[in-house]
């Protein structure tokens, strides 16, 4: 729009008038939060969710969401997850917005310490989503690990593929015959009478299907979707199906039927392979266990499609606990299950008491009012996944590695502006956030901005001039070792 009007401006300024928007949003914020701790008492109170990301060696970008109203109230950027850390933040939200009538949170230790410290009585439960995922972490990762370098030691997937490409190269694109297969899959009847490329079509169609493994995924992420394993019972169906085909109709494999059998040779080596069935086979059996507890918690459920939004059903928590009860029994009842699932068993005792919130009740102005704490920390996952998008699509990475050393920690905060009462708070009577933005000190602007340049995390100019020598190695020969040959 800018370039239309003849209006130049280079991404550094972007980045700079970005940057200056944060800082102005964050003052405002922090101007606000007098009201804003009154608007949530008026409500009852706040639940607090916190939650941070990371990516490799980046800081940690650490956030405390109100649960019920889904605003970001404070932010941080700490080295890690560490209660040292984690301390001062949580007694900054408490000096801020008083003390949460709940928190909600994953298993993290630093977290459940710095919590136990500043927040001692306060109600505390740990997400069913993270607690899930530890559990089926533990039990199934190490026969997942197994049977993927399995997998990749066996080697069927670079075969496979040539194979692919080998038979697309062979399939005449403008034969009719490629229609009329795909009519005859469609209709269970074959509706061509030309056989001539019928096999070379099945076998590519085949091996393109057993690739295509991650439509059996649900996208929860591992340990939810097991991938690795999916392909594997892809490549065992895909055997048995050629073995029955070329037992009734491949009665010459050598000659017109040939890409059947050599479809079928790449992927018996895995198929038939006794250490991948036995892998297969604990993981399966370690898998029904675990989805049985997906189940008795109603959350994250094999048959959903919401993935990591997935919230969680709405049975109500005296019901949800009844049936991890009844889970556990059936577990502790049988000698052998109970020997092979006791970790399982000892996570759920670990956490039983932060598993199952009850309704929690209120004073407000209308008198008292039960709130229910979420049972998942998806607000603020799905806010990091919101930003990991938004990142790969400007940038093309994959990581937020870089987006974490170069955000402002106040960046979170943009979220809430989306909220009309939160505009309301913040902007304090004036119409927009520009006019508001002009009755904020320049002076303090100024002063973030320095702390922002200072703490950016940035590569010195000189030292990154020198890193894009080419021949920095040979300069440093030169300066260290003039005598080296």
């Amino acid at each position: 729009m800018l370039s239309a009007k003849n209006v130049s401006v280079s991404e550094s300024q972007i980045s700079y008038l970005g940057q200056k928007f944060i800082i102005y949003l964050a003052l405002a914020h922090r101007e606000s939060q007098a009201r804003l701790r009154k608007h949530m008492v008026r409500r009852g109170g706040y639940i607090l969710h916190v939650d941070g990301t990371c990516e490799g060696d980046s800081p940690n970008l650490f956030c405390g969401i109100d649960g019920l109203s889904e605003l970001v109230l404070d932010t941080i950027k700490i080295p890690s997850e560490k209660k040292e850390y984690l301390v001062p933040f949580f007694r900054r939200i408490q000096d801020q917005y008083g003390s949460p009538k709940a928190l909600v949170h994953d298993m993290g230790r630093g977290i459940i310490s710095a919590v136990e410290e500043v927040f001692p009585g306060v109600a505390d439960f740990v997400c069913h989503f993270h607690f899930l995922h530890d559990i089926g972490k533990g039990l199934l990762l190490d026969d997942y690990t197994a049977l993927q370098k399995r997998l990749k030691k066996l080697g069927v997937r670079s075969p496979l593929r040539q194979r692919a490409k080998y038979l697309e190269s062979k399939i005449n694109l403008c034969s009719q015959t490629l229609d009329e297969v795909v009519s005859s899959l469609e209709a269970g009847t074959w509706q061509t009478t030309s056989c001539e490329h019928v096999p070379l079509i099945m076998a590519c169609a085949l091996i393109h299907w057993v690739f295509d493994y991650h439509q059996d995924s649900n996208g929860y992420g591992f340990p939810f979707d097991r991938p690795h394993y999916d392909f594997f019972r892809r490549l065992q169906t895909a055997h048995r199906l050629l073995e029955e085909i070329m037992g009734v109709h491949l009665r010459d494999v050598v000659k017109a039927n040939k890409p059947f059998y050599q479809v079928y040779r790449v992927v018996k080596i895995a198929a038939k392979d006794n250490r991948l069935k036995n892998l297969a086979s604990s993981l399966e059996k370690k898998s029904e266990v675990f989805d049985q507890l997906r189940s008795a918690m109603c959350i994250a459920l094999p048959e959903n499609k919401d993935g990591i939004n997935d919230d969680g059903s709405n049975a109500d928590m005296k019901s949800i606990k009844g049936r991890v009860v009844a889970f556990t029994e059936a577990l502790t009842g049988d000698k052998r299950r109970k020997s092979t699932y006791s970790k399982t068993l000892k996570q759920i005792d670990k956490y039983w008491e932060k598993l199952f919130a009850d309704p929690l009740a209120v004073a407000t102005p209308e008198g008292i009012v039960s709130v229910q704490p979420q049972r998942t920390n998806n607000i603020l996952e799905r806010f990091f996944r919101g930003e990991k998008r938004r990142s790969r699509k400007k940038n093309g990475m994959l990581s937020l590695n870089k987006v974490l050393r170069a955000a402002l920690a106040e960046t979170p905060l943009v979220q809430n502006l989306h909220n009309a009462e939160y505009m309301d708070i913040v902007l304090k009577g004036c119409s927009i956030l520009a006019e508001r933005f002009s009755k904020i000190d320049a002076c303090l602007v100024q002063e973030e901005m320095e702390k922002a340049k200072n703490n950016g995390e940035k590569i010195l100019p000189a030292i990154k001039k020198m890193s894009r020598s080419s021949d920095l190695t040979m300069k440093m020969y030169s300066l260290f070792l003039p005598d080296a040959k």
